[in-house]
């Protein structure tokens, strides 16, 4: 019976041993961490990482084009010198810097209350891009044959240079229009309005009014 009772002792003991070598704790080697690489489809580094380009300018061709007299301010009353009642010649004009790509200019004056539909007074196309203004009773002939000359078109009389304002009744609104192109025109003077306006279409990089009335 004792031998028995001192078996069983020692099993106690090993088993307690055994039971606490699986209880006790094991110290782990942590693992390292390793980031990735960037690959080809990673999304691109922030902005403080790569140059940003700044904001795009507004290109020239938005400039807006001002057309402005001495003679009248827009849409002030034209003075009579300029009519067929006065002398009958051309108000001076002057206008600002055009857009980067200007190789001419076209300038039409017309009078869209007249009676029968828009009268036309002046046609003047191949203007030369570095012109800024033009002189007052502008001396055109009409029968410039130099490409790089200022070109004279046809009136609404059949005449080739200026009309002023000749309304045959009430006040009358005319219209000078400056038109800044990326091209000279292949006209030769006495070409009409409509004629201009066809070989000016998808040319035009900016243009300028100016509006003055007459009263007969």
């Amino acid at each position: 019976m004792r031998r028995i009772i001192y078996e069983l002792t020692w099993m106690s003991i090993l088993f307690a041993i055994m039971m606490a070598s699986c209880t006790s704790p094991v110290t782990s080697t942590p693992q390292s961490t390793t980031i990735p690489e960037p690959t080809a489809t990673s999304e691109p580094p922030t902005a403080t990482e790569v140059p940003v380009p700044s904001e795009i300018p507004a290109t020239e061709a938005a400039m807006s084009l001002e057309l402005t007299s001495d003679a009248f301010m827009n849409g002030q009353s034209i003075p009579a010198k300029y009519s067929c009642t006065g002398k009958n010649i051309s108000p001076a004009l002057t206008w600002n810097e055009p857009p980067a790509g200007t190789q001419s200019f076209a300038l039409i004056m017309d009078d869209p209350d007249a009676p029968g539909g828009t009268w036309v007074h002046w046609v003047l196309f191949n203007i030369p891009a570095s012109t800024r203004n033009l002189p007052e009773d502008l001396p055109v002939t009409g029968k410039n044959v130099d490409p790089n000359a200022l070109y004279a078109g046809k009136n609404s009389w059949g005449n080739t240079g200026y009309g002023g304002p000749c309304p045959p009744s009430g006040t009358h609104r005319y219209y000078f229009k400056l038109y800044a192109l990326d091209t000279t025109i292949s006209l030769l003077p006495g070409a009409t309005k409509e004629q201009v306006l066809r070989e000016m279409d998808g040319h035009i990089l900016a243009q300028a009014e100016l509006m003055g009335t007459f009263s007969k």
